[in-house]
């Protein structure tokens, strides 16, 4: 089973955070935000991962620090555990409805890293998330995995849905972009000889 175990720790955060991509999508979230933790809590389960995350932020100064942070420890946790990445799929894509609401998600596991996020949310908050944060999760992802990250909202009218549906649709591409193709077998997902 491919796993990693991350401990990041700043002067702004502290992170444990350990993953499984052939998980049975069980979770023990703790963030301090607790709308965050149930989007990771939806990424473990619709990407059939296992994670368990502790993370202290400083969140009497803001969100940014912890939630950045946590995409970043996110973002390094599935490289580590992709290792050489010989045999995956490396990309993946997904289009979730969610009532009223239809997202899109698109990962490349290439290499690069590289954040797209369009929500289209007016609201400044959803629950206790600061809603502009998103981006910077995903970005934070798109970083520590070296992984093009694109998600948007093709429509929608509630912040709510528009926001899990674009979490449940990244775990659907993630899962599918880390998973092994026996057809591959050992070979790299790329022409360059290197991702």
């Amino acid at each position: 089973m491919r796993r990693a175990v991350i401990d990041r720790q700043t002067t702004e955060t502290r992170i444990a955070l350990r993953i499984g991509l052939e998980g049975k999508g069980r979770y023990d979230v703790r963030t301090g935000i607790r709308f965050l933790d149930h989007m990771l809590e939806l990424v473990a389960r619709h990407g059939a991962f296992d994670l368990r995350v502790d993370a202290k932020g400083d969140l009497d100064v803001d969100q940014h620090h912890t939630v950045e942070d946590l995409g970043i420890a996110l973002g390094e946790a599935v490289s580590r555990a992709l290792g050489n990445r010989r045999g995956i799929n490396r990309a993946g894509y997904f289009v979730m409805p969610m009532d009223e609401t239809l997202a899109v998600a698109a990962v490349d596991l290439g290499g690069r890293a590289h954040a797209v996020v369009s929500l289209g949310v007016k609201a400044a908050r959803v629950g206790d998330l600061q809603t502009e944060l998103v981006h910077d999760f995903f970005e934070g992802f798109a970083i520590g995995a070296r992984a093009n990250v694109h998600v948007k909202v093709l429509y929608g009218r509630s912040s709510h849905h528009k926001i899990e549906a674009v979490f449940k649709a990244f775990a659907r591409a993630l899962r599918v972009a880390c998973a092994k193709d026996r057809r591959l077998a050992r070979m790299l997902p790329s022409t360059k000889g290197l991702l």
